[in-house]
C-alpha cells in the first residue's frame, strides 16, 4: 500500500500507477508526486520522452526522498525534472521524467546519496560492533573481554589549537605597553607615605591577582603631572576641563595602567572611573611603533552596557581630544549604514554596545584584529543586561596579547568569570570594600510615606529649589513622568521626560539640554537606562527618588548621578509600605554611611520580618498522622 502527504488523495494500489507517493519510512505520510500530469505544476522539461527507470533497495529509499521530502524536492528543482518512486517487495522502482541530460544528471545524484548513505551505515556499524564485547558460546555479551576503543589525544588537540591560534595572529605588528616613567615625587614617597595616602583617599585598596610570585603595587600619582609630565599636550586639556587633582580611583590606576598592565577598577559611579582609562589609552594608541594610518583598524575599543554611557564616553574622548585621535560611537537605535561609512572613513576609538558592535562584527562590516586597548566599562551591568554571548564573540576577533581594562560598581561572581577569561595578570584597584557602597559626598534623605501622600512632598521639593540646582528625579512608569512632567512646566520648572517611547534623537537632545542647563529637571523612568549608569553629568546636585526601585543596587547606582567630581550632593527618596522589602537592606547602607535612619524605616523593617516569620510559619509542613482542619 503506498502513501501520499497530508492534502494528497491516496494513490491506487497499482504496479502501473507511477505516481504513487513513499512512505517517508518515519511511519507517517511522506511527500507525495503524483506524475507529469499530477498537481505539481508546469510538466518537466522533455516529459514526452519515456521515464529512465532503475532499481533502489527499500532501506535506501529514506535518504533519497528525506525527511518531508526535502532532498527529492530538491532534486527535482535543481534538475527540472520530475522524480516518482513506486514501493515494491524489497526493491523500489525509481522513475525518472524529462529529457536525457537532465534525467542522467538526477540519475547521478540519487546515486550520490545512496553512496553516502552505505558508507554512513557502514562506519556505524563497525563503531557498534567494536564497541559491543564478544558473544560467547551461550549467547551472552562476555564482559571480561573487551576491545579497547582508541583514546583521544588531548596533548595533540591543544597543540593543533594553539598552533592555529598562533597562526591566526602570526601577522599582526608587535605592540609596546609600558610608558610609565616614575617622578621623583612619586618615587620619594615611603611604604608609610603610601599607605597613608591610600587610608585618607577614600580607603584605596590594591591586590595583584598574579599566580605565583606578586609584583609590587606601584605608588600612587597624587597629581597631573606626576602621571602626564612626558605629555605636556594631555596636560593642557585637564587644566582646560578644569581639574585641580585626580581622583583616587585614577591616582592608583594610572601607574599600573600605564605600564602595560590589565586592571580591574571597581569602584561606585562618580568617581572618575572613565578617565582613569582614557588618559592611559590615548598614550597607549599614539605611542604605538606602528603608525595609525598604517594600522588599517581601530587601536583601542570600548564596550558599554548602553546608547546613553557610549554617548557620555565618546564625549569625553571628544572633549580630551590628543593628537587628533578620531573616535566614532556605535550604538543601536542609529542608521547602520551611516555607522560602517564612519568606520570606512578611519577611526582610531571606537565606543560601542555590545549588540550592535557585534551585528557589525558578523556582517564584517568592521575588523578588530587592530584592537590592541580594549576597555570593559561597567561589565556587572552588561552582564546583567545579558551581553555575555555578544562580548565572548567580539573578544574572538580581538588580538590575545591586547591590553584589558575592566571597570565595574560591584564584584560578583559573574564579574570574577570574566574577569579571569578575558584579563592577563591583572592588577584590582576598588575603593574600600568590594560590597556595593554609595559615594561619601551624598546626604541621603528617606521619607517614609503613602502612594496619595508623595505628590505633597515633591510639591514641596520643587518650591524649595534654587535657581543653581539641579535635578534627576527617578519613577517607575511612563505615563508618571510624562504626567509630573507636565505639572513641573506648568508650575515654572523647566523638565523634561525620558522613557522608552521617546525616539533616540528626542533623548540626546533632552540629554544635551539637562547637561547645559537649558533644562533643570529630568525625569527617568528605568527604562531608559540612566539606572544603568547612562548619564554622567558633574553638576547634578539632587537624585529624587519618586518611586523607590526594585532593588538597593539600583538605588545606590541612582544616589551616585549626584555629588561627582568633588561636589556634594543630596540624595532624597520617597518609600512605601510595597518597598518594605528592601527597608532592612536600606537601613545597612544608611548605618554603613553614617547617614540618618528615620524610626518610620525601623518600623517598616521590623513589621516585615514578623510577616515573613508568621507566612514561613504558616507554610511549615504538617506532622505525619496530622489532619487537616475541617471547615463546616
Amino acid at each position: 500500500m503506498s502513501h501520499r502527504a497530508p492534502g494528497c488523495k491516496r494513490a491506487q494500489s497499482n504496479s502501473r500507477d507511477l505516481g504513487a507517493c513513499w512512505d517517508g519510512g518515519r511511519g507517517g505520510r511522506g511527500r507525495g508526486w503524483s506524475g507529469p500530469s499530477g498537481p505539481r505544476g508546469p510538466r518537466a522539461a522533455g516529459s514526452g520522452e519515456p521515464p529512465l527507470s532503475f532499481k533502489i533497495k527499500n532501506d535506501m529509499v529514506g535518504a533519497v526522498i528525506g525527511r518531508c521530502g526535502y532532498k527529492i524536492k530538491s532534486l527535482e528543482q535543481s534538475t527540472n525534472t520530475s522524480i516518482h518512486i513506486v514501493k515494491g517487495a524489497s526493491e523500489a522502482e525509481v522513475n525518472i521524467f524529462g529529457n536525457r541530460e537532465m534525467k542522467a544528471n538526477a540519475k547521478a545524484a540519487i546515486e550520490t546519496l545512496i553512496r553516502k548513505q552505505e558508507s554512513y551505515t557502514s562506519e556505524s556499524s563497525v563503531t557498534n560492533a567494536a564497541s559491543q564485547p564478544p558473544i560467547g558460546r551461550n549467547g551472552r555479551r562476555n564482559d571480561s573481554v573487551r576491545e579497547a576503543r582508541p583514546s583521544l589525544d588531548w596533548d595533540r588537540i591543544r597543540a593543533v589549537r594553539l598552533e592555529r591560534e598562533r597562526s591566526k595572529w602570526a601577522d599582526l605588528p608587535p605592540i609596546k605597553k609600558n610608558f610609565y616613567i616614575e617622578s621623583k615625587a612619586t618615587s620619594s614617597m615611603s611604604e608609610m607615605q603610601v599607605i597613608k595616602w591610600r587610608k585618607e583617599n577614600c580607603d584605596v585598596t590594591c591586590d595583584d591577582l598574579k599566580n605565583g610570585e606578586k609584583r609590587v603595587i606601584p605608588k600612587p600619582a597624587c597629581t597631573f603631572e606626576d602621571a602626564f609630565r612626558q605629555h605636556p599636550d594631555l596636560l593642557k586639556s585637564i587644566r582646560r576641563a578644569g581639574f585641580t587633582k585626580p581622583t583616587p580611583v585614577q591616582s592608583q590606576a594610572w601607574p599600573i595602567i600605564l605600564q602595560g598592565i590589565d586592571l580591574i577598577g571597581i569602584a561606585q559611579t562618580g568617581t572618575g572611573k572613565t578617565l582613569s582609562y582614557l588618559m592611559p589609552g590615548f598614550i597607549h594608541l599614539d605611542s604605538q611603533p606602528i603608525a595609525r594610518e598604517q594600522r588599517n583598524g581601530p587601536g583601542m575599543l570600548v564596550l558599554t552596557p548602553t546608547r546613553e554611557l557610549a554617548l557620555r564616553v565618546k564625549a569625553e574622548c571628544s572633549k580630551y581630544s590628543y593628537e587628533g585621535l578620531k573616535s566614532i560611537c556605535i550604538y543601536g537605535g542609529r542608521n547602520r549604514q551611516e555607522q560602517i561609512e564612519d568606520i570606512r572613513k578611519g577611526v582610531d576609538i571606537i565606543v560601542a554596545t555590545p549588540g550592535r558592535l557585534n551585528y557589525l562584527q558578523m556582517n564584517n562590516s568592521v575588523s578588530l584584529r587592530s584592537v590592541t586597548y580594549l576597555v570593559m566599562d561597567e561589565a556587572d551591568k552588561m552582564l546583567d543586561m545579558g551581553f555575555e554571548p555578544q562580548i565572548m564573540k567580539i573578544l574572538l576577533d580581538v588580538r590575545p596579547d591586547r591590553q584589558t581594562v575592566m571597570t565595574s560598581a560591584a564584584w560578583p561572581d559573574t564579574v570574577h568569570r570574566l574577569a579571569r577569561s578575558y584579563l592577563k595578570d591583572p592588577m584590582m584597584v576598588y575603593l574600600g570594600t568590594l560590597n556595593l557602597t554609595t559615594a561619601n559626598a551624598v546626604k541621603q534623605n528617606i521619607i517614609v510615606t503613602t502612594e496619595k501622600g508623595k505628590r505633597a512632598f515633591v510639591q514641596e521639593f520643587i518650591e524649595n529649589l534654587t535657581p543653581n540646582d539641579k535635578v534627576i528625579m527617578f519613577v517607575s512608569r511612563k505615563c508618571i513622568a510624562d504626567d509630573l512632567s507636565s505639572d513641573f512646566n506648568i508650575l515654572g520648572v523647566s523638565a523634561e521626560a525620558l522613557h522608552g517611547n521617546r525616539d533616540q534623537s528626542d533623548r540626546e537632545r533632552a540629554f544635551e539640554d539637562f547637561e547645559s542647563g537649558n533644562i533643570k529637571l529630568l525625569l527617568a523612568t528605568d527604562l531608559t537606562d540612566l539606572t544603568a549608569r547612562g548619564l554622567d553629568v558633574n553638576d547634578v546636585t539632587h537624585v529624587y527618588n519618586y518611586d523607590f526601585p526594585l532593588n538597593v543596587e539600583e538605588y545606590i547606582h541612582r544616589v551616585g548621578r549626584t555629588g561627582q567630581a568633588g561636589r556634594t550632593g543630596t540624595s532624597v527618596s520617597l518609600i512605601t509600605q510595597r518597598d518594605s522589602k528592601m527597608a532592612s537592606e536600606l537601613i545597612k547602607i544608611l548605618e554603613r554611611e553614617n547617614q540618618s535612619v528615620p524610626e518610620d524605616l525601623v518600623l517598616m523593617a521590623e513589621e516585615y520580618k514578623l510577616n515573613q516569620q508568621k507566612r514561613d510559619t504558616e507554610k511549615q509542613p504538617r506532622k505525619p498522622g496530622q489532619r487537616r482542619k475541617e471547615f463546616y
